[in-house]
Formats: C-alpha cells, sequence, structure tokens
C-alpha cells in the first residue's frame, strides 16, 4: 500500500473545506480576476489545481485574511 495515497495528506481538519475560486471571491469581497492576479503574483491566499480547477481551503484562505489583517500595521484612533 502506497502511503501517498491512503489516509489525510493535508494538514486541515475535518471541518475544512474545499473552496472555489467563485466561493473565495465571495467570503474575500475580492473580484475573481483579483484573486486570479494575486494567485499569479503569489500573494494570494495558498491554491492548487486540480486538474484544469483552482481549489483553496477554507483554513489556508482565512490565515491568509488574518495575514492581510496583521500585516496592514497600526490603525490611528
Amino acid at each position: 500500500m502506497n502511503p501517498q495515497l491512503h489516509g489525510p495528506q493535508h494538514p486541515h481538519g475535518e471541518d475544512d473545506r474545499l473552496l472555489t475560486i467563485d466561493e473565495v471571491a465571495e467570503l474575500t469581497r475580492l473580484p475573481v480576476a483579483t484573486l486570479r492576479f494575486k494567485r499569479h503574483a503569489g500573494s494570494g491566499p495558498r491554491s492548487f489545481r486540480m486538474g484544469r480547477r483552482v481549489f483553496y481551503w477554507l483554513s489556508d484562505v482565512l490565515a491568509w485574511i488574518e495575514q492581510q489583517y496583521n500585516d496592514d500595521g497600526p490603525q490611528a484612533a
């Protein structure tokens, strides 16, 4: 039995789920074109291809949103 073909191969929990680029656009309120550009530039949420489609793990998108929030710096009160 090939261990790479069986069992969980990702660090995501049971509550995690795959999202399409349209779902990520809705969640982040960013246009799909912006997400495509960020994916190409390597600055968007972590994604991967399965066949011809691009997918995102929900936990990766949420971590990316948190990083954007933290990288924004201190805000004036």
